[in-house]
């Protein structure tokens, strides 16, 4: 099986291979999490503060990778 990755370090950030991959391993859980949040949003039932851990969460993740 090919470990085919989508994302890269951005530059300047050092981290090893095992711990990038651990990391990418939460962005992408984080990515679904955003996802739903989305579709939540919708619904008008989703925490505010959900919404803006979230975002928090994936600008944080945009300084560490590139997707």
């Amino acid at each position: 099986m090919t470990d085919k990755k989508n994302w890269h370090l951005q530059p300047g950030v050092a981290m090893s291979s095992e711990a990038a991959d651990e990391v990418a391993k939460i962005a992408c859980a984080l990515k679904s999490l955003s996802a739903y949040t989305t579709l939540m949003m919708e619904r008008e039932d989703c925490p505010e503060e959900l919404q803006k851990l979230v975002e928090e969460g994936l600008e944080a993740m945009a300084r560490v990778f590139v997707w």
